[in-house]
């Protein structure tokens, strides 16, 4: 009877400990699913690319002038959330900022072909809609993220490429240009340098998208948006001049939805910049939505698995810009900096080039 009593007494105090347990490990997920859930009104995040971008080789007027553009496009794209404007047209404005600037690989600033001409790029979409719109190798649209949006919104199809791509964007009065107006001398004395060797310019260890002239470093040149908005509507979008010494109709994955660019209020809005054959293969942009979806895991989470571990396994360079549905944002690059900015609901500014 004795013994009985002593393993009765034992069974309880086991039983209480086991539900004492239970219980702080409920407490601890309801209390880590409550310190997430707190939601912002809209949430703004920029790139304007990734790449062996080091202090070193950057003068302190080249980086002033760089962090200018970078405060100029996300305040366009923050003031338009905080007077309650879309988050289509907070990206849309954002990146016109971006590819007016001849800092940039991308409208203005884009890089030129093996053919010495230069031939642009871009994508968007609607997180609430799941609609997208792109536009490919078109060589007279000032502003192809304008082009991408034109195609979502006015046309049956998600991607124009090429001469019908321009002659959409005539039908559509967007503004066009003399090809004339995308040479920079800084872009052309990179393609010239890449010709003296003949080969394409890809990275460090020959994958990097084009060599800075003017600051010595490689970088994957592209811009890109991901915003929120305060009805809750997600949306991206990417826009670039593609990679140096492009032959035969090259095209990366900035206009490609699902790698350049991704949106779904389910989950987040992605845009992309690195190696484009890479972030092709990987999906890059959606995988980072599917793994919140389907398997439960945070922005972050998602965010690193699929740079470092899925484009990196693959041998790929680059970053994302991404926030979700909650206004949670994410800077993620495995290169050694990638021009970046935010901006949250409360108007706090966030603009870093580096990795630091």
């Amino acid at each position: 009877m004795k013994y009985l009593s002593i393993f009765v007494l034992s069974f309880l105090l086991l039983t209480g400990c086991k539900n004492e347990a239970e219980s702080t490990q409920a407490n601890a997920t309801s209390a880590s699913q409550e310190s997430s859930t707190e939601q912002a009104d809209f949430a703004i995040v920029i790139h304007g690319g990734a790449g062996t971008i080091l202090k070193k080789n950057m003068t302190s007027e080249k980086e002033a002038a760089y962090k200018v553009v970078l405060e100029e496009a996300i305040r366009t794209g923050y003031n338009i959330l905080k007077s309650g404007g879309s988050s289509l047209d907070a990206v849309t404005k954002t990146i016109n900022v971006m590819e007016d600037s001849p800092l940039f690989n991308a409208g203005k600033g884009a890089v030129f072909t093996n053919a010495e001409t230069n031939e642009l790029d871009a994508s968007i979409m609607d997180g609430a809609t799941l609609n997208a719109g792109a536009s490919a190798g078109t060589t007279t649209v000032k502003n192809p993220i304008d082009l991408a949006r034109a195609v979502m919104d006015n046309s049956p199809h998600v991607m124009l490429a090429g001469a019908g791509a321009e002659e959409f964007a005539k039908e559509q009065a967007l503004e066009l240009v003399d090809p004339s107006y995308f040479f920079t001398e800084n872009r052309f004395n990179s393609l010239k340098r890449i010709k003296d060797s003949e080969k394409v310019e890809l990275d460090h260890d020959n994958k990097q998208a084009f060599f800075d002239s003017e600051i010595n470093d490689y970088k994957f040149g592209t811009v890109g948006c991901a915003a929120l908005d305060k009805n809750g509507n997600l949306a991206a979008g990417t826009s670039t001049g593609g990679m140096t010494n492009k032959r035969w109709g090259r095209i990366g994955d900035a206009p490609i939805i699902g790698a350049g660019t991704y949106a779904n209020n389910a989950s987040c809005a992605v845009s992309s910049t690195g190696w484009g054959e890479y972030f092709i293969r990987a999906m890059v942009a959606h995988d980072i939505s599917a793994l919140m979806e389907y398997r439960g895991m945070s922005l972050a989470e998602a965010a690193r698995t699929v740079i470092h571990d899925k484009v990196g396994g693959l041998g790929g360079d680059g970053g994302i810009v991404a926030v979700d549905h909650q206004g949670n944002m994410v800077f993620e690059f495995n290169t050694a900096g990638m021009y970046r900015a935010s901006m949250n609901d409360k108007g706090e500014l966030i603009i870093k080039i580096y990795r630091d």
